[in-house]
């Protein structure tokens, strides 16, 4: 699915980010938001650094600041959670059915983990029935998947809960099975090699389900269409995830404005 703004995405977003603040000593005119928000979005898409913004953009060190301002103020992930919410208004969720995998983002610029593949950020993502995120959040590549897990229902962009989160063989944990059925959520995923027969605890039928799995890989591939998110060039964390939330915003977007 390529990615793009258009005139309709980019007047929601417009109509959710607030005004510069106003200097009451004068100076120059705050930057157009829509200017600014192109730009941004153009770095995310590009993997582009700052100083190769285009000048049709305006001037980069504006950008950079509005950008920088504005995911300080939370406002990349408030927008997250409105296109959320516009998703459950309009089609809704499909959560009787969910996937959850995990991506490795290198870092450049800085990570909060170390792995084989060297330093970077594990980006944690739940998807709905449809491949639409249901919660994305980004942690240390160190832990391992399954660890990860509940953090990411602090990050639920519906106020409903999955009936079903099928994974692969990472998420094939007893105590991970123990926390979700907690929450009356059911936990599908093959067991690895090394369980024994007797300690089984996935039903053949069930696991049917396993085969649709591609769905989130697709939705990954989506994440993955912007290029800043495939290498971690930001040092701070907070800047990192101000580009992924934004990115997850537009990918909500488009399932309802097309």
């Amino acid at each position: 699915m390529a990615m793009r703004l258009t005139a309709e995405q980019l007047d929601w977003l417009v109509a959710r980010v607030p005004d510069a603040p106003v200097n009451p000593r004068g100076g120059r005119p705050a930057m157009d938001k829509r200017q600014a928000l192109r730009g941004i979005f153009w770095v995310l898409d590009n993997g582009a650094k700052w100083k190769d913004l285009p000048r049709e953009f305006g001037s980069k060190s504006s950008v950079h600041k509005y950008f920088t301002l504005w995911t300080r103020w939370g406002v990349f992930e408030s927008l997250m959670r409105d296109a959320g919410e516009l998703v459950d208004e309009h089609n809704g969720y499909r959560l009787y059915e969910c996937f959850i995998d995990a991506t490795f983002s290198k870092a450049r610029g800085g990570g909060v983990g170390v792995t084989k593949a060297g330093k970077g950020v594990k980006i944690m993502v739940l998807v709905d029935a449809r491949g639409l995120p249901v919660a994305v959040t980004t942690g240390s590549a160190t832990p391992h998947e399954s660890q990860l897990v509940q953090g990411l229902f602090d990050f639920m962009l519906s106020e409903h809960t999955p009936q079903r989160i099928i994974g692969d063989k990472a998420y094939d944990s007893d105590a991970l099975d123990e926390d979700l059925d907690d929450e009356d959520i059911e936990l599908i995923a093959p067991h690895r090699t090394s369980r024994k027969k007797k300690n089984t605890t996935q039903d053949g039928r069930k696991l049917r389900r396993y085969k649709r799995r591609w769905i989130v890989e697709r939705t990954i591939s989506w994440f993955q269409n912007f290029r800043r998110l495939c290498i971690r060039y930001e040092k701070s964390t907070m800047l990192f995830q101000g580009f992924l939330h934004l990115g997850c915003s537009i990918i909500l977007l488009k399932q309802v404005y097309g």
